[in-house]
């Protein structure tokens, strides 16, 4: 049985691997909140757009839209400019990271040094602080 969040905080989260985006949609839907997932960053706009998410889980190497490419989209969208994003990749060069963090992103988890776990507790902290 899922825990009640009485905020329903929605999360968007724009993966290609169905395996992560799966696992991550599982692990916040127990915890309450409003999951939808978008297979590229293509879709991830769109879906930004209709969903209205609170917060966007994105992977950067995707095809159609790579997830830089869709952060820069956000970043030039009056109404989505301000929506809390988490880049989550495998990319762990430093000129990615800083790109990154330079083009707006609110945090950059490196899959391979992060556990679901806490990738999990740092959406709720950035949400938090979003209040």
């Amino acid at each position: 049985m899922a825990n009640e969040n009485p905020t329903s905080k929605k999360i968007l989260i724009v993966e290609d691997d169905s395996f992560i985006s799966d696992m991550y949609k599982a692990k916040l839907e127990y915890l309450g909140y409003n999951i939808k997932i978008a297979e590229n960053g293509k879709v991830g706009l769109e879906l930004a757009a209709s969903f209205n998410p609170d917060l966007i889980l994105l992977d950067i190497v995707m095809p159609e839209k790579d997830g830089f490419e869709l952060l820069a989209d956000l970043k030039k969208d009056e109404k989505l400019k301000d929506l809390p994003v988490i880049l989550l990749t495998n990319l762990g060069r430093r000129e990615d990271i800083e790109k990154g963090f330079k083009m707006g992103a609110n945090d950059y988890i490196i899959k391979a040094h992060f556990t679901p776990q806490e990738v999990v507790d740092k959406v709720s902290k950035v949400l938090k602080e979003k209040v």
